[in-house]
């Protein structure tokens, strides 16, 4: 499948898995790693068990600041800001300007197309499943069948009507043989779903249309995440299904800049380099946005200035002592502790002989002080990760997993285990080739820091640490695609369902990782819907990658929200971040 890029520390996606409103972080926050998260589907996948039982899905006070800061003086909100009466603009990394949901390039495009479409089903702020476009759904006793019940009278924003037709067609494109994107429903094995891709059949067996607005789809096999990956985002069918022929999805590329939506707002104009512009949505089911316009400004610059000058009202920032007492100094801005459902990795390039050894991967997290980066440098705002789950998860925990202190002595002696014996320029060599790691990063503080500090931590156990930077996330992208890095840092996008945290290794953004156990257990987890059992295969899972790394896990972040005291209604769900609340934005 091809390689798609997703986001990581991004602003308001709306995924399945990563988007519905997934992430809630402004994309400038003061973070090292690329934003990462899958781009396929516009739902967050979350267990059907959470719905009753989702413990540690509390936010985690973050920094000094345990409970929201109100603002304290509003006269002292820039003029810029107190002109706007009908625009709340939010700053954003340059998407790519493919806004339909399940073929995006980045998270980027999925923060726009947050915006732009609604979901069947969404999660409320304790990550449990909620009625968004159906008003209600059925699951059949043996967890096969899930049968949806849209809202009567729904429309897209050209005022067309949504129906269970234009839900048929969102699923059964997924499964044409020229599906690229990074859906997670194809692995759902919805019944006669593989011979559809297979091209032996015309439609797919398990999908039904029982009226207007009603639609069923059948499983092979039961699967956890079902109730919200079947429940993402509708495409019309008249829009996006006008041109569809089996076998052939490059036309969708022509409508990707005009998209057709049901979400609260509606594309008004896109200028690459400088703001996505919305206008607010008359045809939304739960009624107009009490905002008409809302703007992602993504124009390079220094996110702190665009705060303090007003061109944004609204920011996120690590949430250290610093920021959290400068923040409060500015006396118009509301502030809003936040830690997110992520977790920062380095991707691996599995090709590369240097590091396909899981020996040499683990004397690289031995070898580098992830204290020192992650957590001392950001003066606390976060915390060391082993294991593809945040702290806030029901499945997070610390049971046999190895927390890989900082210790270059077991890291040099890993490598003298691996073949990688020192040469006479202090570089390890093995078979004539020296020992050199390839980084790829994002320009930012963080990653200066990081920079800084691996280059001593790697030459000291004997590497040759060679690093790239990159000032925009699609020229990033673009060099991971072509495959020349042996590092890449990157941050996961909002993870609901533990799942989620695995996805990589399944929508082809990360293909070389080859092991039975862990693809059995991943399925095992998935099979049942009880959250004890699926607790216990989610620690093994852990452990195990926790051994093998195939990725490189780096930290978890703790940040703060600042905005701009005038707006009313926001609210930050560490599962769907803005875009539920968004629609209920005023300014006073």
């Amino acid at each position: 499948m091809k390689q798609r890029l997703m986001l990581i520390t991004t602003l308001l996606l709306t995924g399945s898995l990563l988007l519905s409103a997934c992430g809630g972080n402004n994309a400038n926050t003061d973070g090292n790693d690329a934003a990462k998260g899958n781009t396929g589907t516009t739902n967050t996948s979350t267990a059907q068990s959470t719905a009753t039982n989702a413990p540690g899905a509390e936010v985690v006070p973050a920094g000094a600041l345990s409970e929201p800061f109100t603002a304290t003086d509003l006269s002292k909100l820039p003029a810029t800001a107190q002109k706007r009466n009908d625009t709340i603009i939010v700053g954003l990394t340059d998407p790519s300007g493919a806004f339909t949901p399940y073929f995006q390039q980045s998270g980027y495009d999925g923060n726009v197309s947050s915006l732009l479409y609604a979901s069947l089903v969404t999660v409320d702020e304790k990550g449990v499943p909620t009625p968004e476009l159906a008003e209600s759904w059925d699951i059949s006793e043996d967890g096969l069948t899930y049968t949806f019940h849209l809202r009567k009278d729904l429309k897209f924003s050209d005022g067309s009507p949504l129906t269970a037709d234009d839900v048929a067609f969102t699923w059964t494109i997924q499964y044409d043989k020229a599906y690229d994107g990074g859906s997670q429903l194809p692995t759902l094995n919805v019944k006669g779903g593989k011979a559809y891709k297979e091209g032996t059949a015309q439609s797919i067996e398990g999908i039904k249309v029982i009226d207007p607005q009603t639609i069923s789809a059948t499983l092979e096999v039961p699967n956890a995440t079902a109730l919200v990956t079947l429940g993402s985002n509708v495409l019309s069918k008249a829009y996006y299904g006008k041109d569809y022929k089996f076998g052939h999805l490059e036309y969708i590329k022509k409508l990707h800049e005009h998209p057709l939506g049901d979400g609260p707002y509606k594309l008004e104009k896109f200028i690459p380099g400088q703001e996505v512009r919305f206008v607010a949505n008359e045809n939304y089911f739960k009624g107009k946005p009490k905002t008409e316009h809302f703007i992602y400004k993504t124009t390079e610059g220094d996110v702190w200035q665009f705060l303090e000058t007003g061109e944004v009202d609204y920011a996120s920032f690590s949430a250290t002592e610093e920021n959290i007492e400068k923040l409060k100094g500015l006396g118009f801005v509301n502030i809003i502790p936040y830690t997110p459902s992520t977790y920062g990795y380095m991707q691996v390039n599995l090709k590369h002989e240097q590091v396909k050894d899981k020996l040499v991967r683990q004397a690289i997290v031995y070898g580098l002080d992830r204290q020192s980066i992650y957590v001392d440098a950001a003066q606390g705002a976060g915390s060391v990760a082993n294991i593809p789950a945040s702290p806030i998860s029901w499945a997070y925990t610390e049971e046999g997993i190895n927390p890989y202190k900082y210790d270059p002595e077991k890291a040099k002696q890993l490598l003298d285990e691996a073949g990688w014996k020192a040469g006479a320029n202090g570089i390890r060599e093995k078979d004539g080739k020296p020992l050199s790691i390839h980084y790829l990063g994002s320009k930012s503080k963080n990653t200066d820091i990081f920079i800084a500090v691996a280059k001593e931590n790697f030459a000291a156990i004997g590497i040759d640490f060679q690093p790239e930077v990159f000032a925009d996330f699609n020229s990033l992208v673009s060099k991971v695609e072509g495959g020349d890095y042996d590092l890449v840092s990157f941050s996961t996008s909002m993870l609901t369902d533990p799942s989620e945290g695995f996805m990589q290794f399944f929508n082809g953004e990360i293909k070389d990782y080859d092991n039975p156990k862990f693809i059995e257990l991943y399925n095992k987890a998935l099979a049942t819907t009880d959250i004890e059992q699926r607790k216990v295969v989610y620690k093994e899972l852990y452990q195990l990658f926790n051994d093998e790394l195939p990725i490189i896990f780096t930290n978890y972040k703790k940040t703060v929200y600042a905005y701009n005291g005038r707006i009313g209604n926001l609210t930050v769900s560490p599962y769907i971040g803005l875009a539920g609340s968004l629609p209920e934005w005023t300014l006073k």
